[in-house]
């Protein structure tokens, strides 16, 4: 064995062990689920916003990012800001695990991915994006559309690589998970004066359920057919909504948490119109809502203390690029808030709530 080969070995060793040791500790409390009729998925493809984006909008130009500390903070050994808005993981990632897929959901945009990363799918989320086409424009992101796009892009890679068959068995058989919606409302329609000035709530939530509805089928229209989706959480109770609206007491907003409400109804009666018409299809809603309403309700009984503030800075309006390595007062340990910053969850909190959300739905997409 010549010495150049030795120490390219000993090379690829070290590396499998470094890897080993970053992700090794984020994943022990990540179980994979035993699937009906002994069933396999080979990929799993996400859609949305901040909430499943592992890092695309490092790749743009746009304000909408968290690549930089303390984000991250508590991924792998610590300090790796990803990209992903959260101390650590996202449900993206949480859910590939669950299936037996892969312990990370890698960012599509990512230039270092490999063919054997594509074959068991990726993120095509953008922090910021909305049903609401204006809801990325306005903040320079992704659009639903525009992840469309990539996913076909997506499909021709893949079929240039593997071929037609394969690539059918892929496509069709994947999990999809979409999560989306929480940015049209607190953001565009609150926040913004563009859509409240031509909408009131009920004729919004009829919009975005309409743009949800056009969106599903154009994703079965491209051969999926197992998809989930998420309906929007109780956006009314994040902190950045208790500060903004919720008076001295930062009470959670009940304008935010009904318009979500109504929205939800929509779309789940959308997913019941659409899976008799695609009948060869599994539309699976994924309820959020109540999931996150029982954490806030009960937070000691997932190990919660603190529920009204981030932990990143004061918790009250830091996020994004305003949750930075300078923010003072950020909390020495997670593991007892619910949020991480003002508007999204910690690691923890998304591990509880993809338990409660998903887990009891796995059946339904098979």
């Amino acid at each position: 064995m010549n010495l150049l080969y030795q120490k390219k070995l000993l090379s690829r060793w070290l590396i499998a062990i470094l890897w080993c040791s970053i992700i090794a500790p984020i994943f022990q409390h990540v179980s994979v689920m035993s699937l009906p009729n002994n069933e396999t998925v080979p990929a799993v493809m996400v859609f949305g916003d901040s909430i499943v984006d592992p890092g695309n909008n490092n790749y743009i130009t746009t304000l909408v990012k968290c690549n930089f500390p303390p984000y991250g903070r508590d991924f792998g050994e610590g300090n790796q800001p990803t990209g992903r808005f959260s101390n650590g993981l996202v449900p993206s990632d949480i859910i590939a695990a669950k299936l037996g897929v892969k312990k990370l959901l890698p960012a599509y945009l990512d230039p270092n991915l490999q063919l054997q990363d594509l074959l068991t799918g990726v993120s095509f989320a953008s922090g910021g994006a909305g049903y609401d086409p204006l809801t990325a424009e306005l903040v320079n992101v992704m659009s639903l559309s525009d992840q469309l796009d990539m996913f076909k892009e997506y499909i021709k890679k893949i079929n240039e690589a593997v071929g037609r068959n394969r690539t059918t068995m892929i496509v069709s058989k994947s999990i999809y998970i979409v999560c989306v919606g929480s940015d049209d409302i607190a953001n565009t329609y609150y926040q913004s004066p563009f859509r409240s000035a031509e909408y009131d709530i009920p004729s919004y939530t009829d919009f975005m359920a309409s743009e949800a509805s056009k969106f599903l089928q154009e994703l079965y229209g491209l051969g999926a057919r197992r998809i989930g989706v998420f309906g929007l959480s109780v956006i009314g109770c994040v902190p950045s909504q208790r500060t903004l609206g919720g008076g001295l007491n930062r009470a959670c907003l009940d304008s935010s948490n009904q318009a979500a409400m109504l929205f939800n109804s929509k779309l789940n009666s959308q997913m019941v119109v659409l899976g008799k018409k695609f009948s060869d299809s599994r539309l699976v809603y994924l309820d959020s809502y109540n999931g996150f309403l029982n954490m806030l309700q009960n937070p000691a009984k997932f190990g919660f203390e603190v529920i009204k503030k981030g932990c990143c800075g004061t918790g009250d309006i830091e996020v994004s690029i305003l949750c930075n390595r300078y923010s003072i007062n950020t909390c020495s340990n997670t593991t007892h808030y619910l949020f991480w910053d003002s508007y999204h969850p910690t690691q923890e909190a998304y591990l509880a709530l993809s338990s409660l959300v998903f887990d009891n739905k796995i059946k339904d997409f098979f």
